[in-house]
Order: C-alpha cells, then structure tokens, then sequence
C-alpha cells in the first residue's frame, strides 16, 4: 500500500533535517527561527482566502501545514512530542469540545441527543473553554506559574496588537467586565481621542503613545461590540488605502504629473476623483 502523503511529508522533512545529508538552512533552524515563517503562511491563508482563489488557498495551506510538520519535526528531534502527537491532542480536543456530536468514546451521539440551536452550541463551547482555562490555571498555581494562573492568560503574545486587544477585551467581557452597549464604547473611543489631542497639545511625546494605545485598544472594543473583527476591518481599510492610492497615483500620471512631483492639493483632487470613481 502506498504511503499517504502526510506519511510521504514527515519523511521528507526528517530527511532535510539530516544533519549529515539534508539541507544545511533547515538543519540549522529553530523553533523559533520558524515562527516568523508560520506566522506570514496564516496571513497568505488568509489573503488566499479573501481573493476567493482556491488553487492559492491550496498552495498555502500546504505552506502552513509545512510549519507545523517542521516545528514538530525539531520538538521530536529533542525528544519534546511527534507530530502524530500534535494530531491526537487535536483530535482529542474536538472530541471534547463536541459532546453535543460525539460520546466521550468519539462516537457520534444520535441524532435526538444532537442540540441545533447554533446559540446554544456556542454557549456550551465557551463554557468547555473556560474550564480548560481554569485547570490550566490551577495547574499554573500549583506549578508557581503566576502569569500561567492569571484570568487573561493563554491570549498568545505573538498574535499581532490588534487581535490581541480583540482577545484580551473578550476575555475580560466574558466574565463581565465591559461596556453594557457599544453607544458607551462609542463615547470612550471619543473620550480617548480627546485626551490624545490633549497629549499632542502639551508637547509630551510618552503620554501621547501611551494614549494612542488607549485609543487603539477602545476601538477594538467597539469593533467587538459592533460584531466586527478589528484585524479583518483594518486589512480592508489598508487594502482600499492601497487601492486608492494607487489609482491616485495613476490618475496623476495620465495628467502628466509625477506623484512625488505633485502638490497636496493636486493629489487630494485626484484622491476626490478615485473617490468618485469607485462609488459610480
């Protein structure tokens, strides 16, 4: 019987990974010497994702999945965990955030016992998380861990700041510490701005980032609120900057102007005009 292809990628990787016969660069790398690498694949998923391009999205997840093979393959290398490791902690996770789908066996519940009210699965899974959070907690307590026992930890400091924020404030928010509606959060993002003009007017450059990191973690706040995903948002915004500007740019070229040539105000005619284009 032919091997299966995650079969067929394990044995390449452990074979680039030959200190004697494999590739010197991959030989060389770390678990975290990786992780840049692991984190930019997720966003090419992502980005594969948002252009709707299936055969990107398939090279991508390839590329992601390589990630996880190569950082299990250095944790099996130092005796830590294999990568089948990895699949049936997964599996295992499943199996047990699912007990409105499956037995504790992994079996599939019949159909009866199977609740449909998506409101309700989503309830029941929080509520599995939260005891997870807690034995960890428990165990972080009795290890010394303080940061490992805290209330927000498990939140990855290698997410990027804003979905960070966007974790931290849900987390915060599930046991009851948040604004009663988003009108309110409204009204601190306002309160914030206002106290980063008061910063920027005293000429006190550390209160000024202090209080854009204020503002910033609001509006994360009144994205959650407002059923948003602050990351999301701001990839589009970028991209749509993007967009415009580019067109901006072309727009000048085909008067005859140079972008780095061009007046503020010729650009912010211009940057009107791509404006009006695209709204039709």
């Amino acid at each position: 019987m032919d091997e299966a292809p995650i079969d067929r990628l394990l044995t390449l990787m452990a074979r680039l990974r030959d200190p004697e016969r494999g590739c010197a660069w991959d030989v060389r790398q770390t678990h975290d010497s990786i992780v840049p690498y692991t984190i930019e694949e997720a966003y090419e998923v992502a980005d594969a994702v948002e252009r709707g391009d299936p055969e990107d999205l398939r090279d991508e997840l390839g590329d992601l999945l390589l990630q996880v093979v190569f950082q299990a393959r250095i944790a099996e290398e130092a005796g830590a965990f294999r990568f089948d490791d990895v699949a049936e902690a997964i599996r295992a996770k499943l199996i047990r955030r699912h007990p409105h789908v499956f037995d504790a066996s992994g079996a599939f519940l019949p159909p009866e016992r199977r609740p449909t009210d998506p409101e309700a699965i989503q309830a029941a899974w929080d509520i599995i998380k939260g005891q997870e959070r807690a034995r960890k907690a428990a165990e972080g307590r009795e290890s010394g861990k303080a940061e490992a026992a805290g209330p927000l930890a498990g939140v990855s400091r290698a997410l990027p700041a804003l979905a960070r924020a966007d974790r931290i404030s849900k987390r915060a928010a599930a046991v009851g510490f948040d604004w009663p509606d988003a009108a309110q959060v409204l009204a601190k993002v306002r309160e914030e701005t206002d106290e980063v003009e008061e910063s920027l007017g005293a000429g006190a450059p550390e209160a000024v980032f202090e209080e854009i990191g204020d503002l910033l973690f609001s509006v994360a706040n009144l994205a959650r609120h407002a059923g948003v995903d602050p990351e999301e948002a701001l990839r589009r915004g970028t991209a749509k900057f993007e967009r415009r500007f580019t067109a901006m740019a072309a727009r000048l070229a085909d008067g005859g102007q140079a972008l780095d040539a061009a007046a503020l105000p010729a650009m912010e005619a211009a940057w009107q005009a791509v404006k009006r284009d695209e709204k039709g």
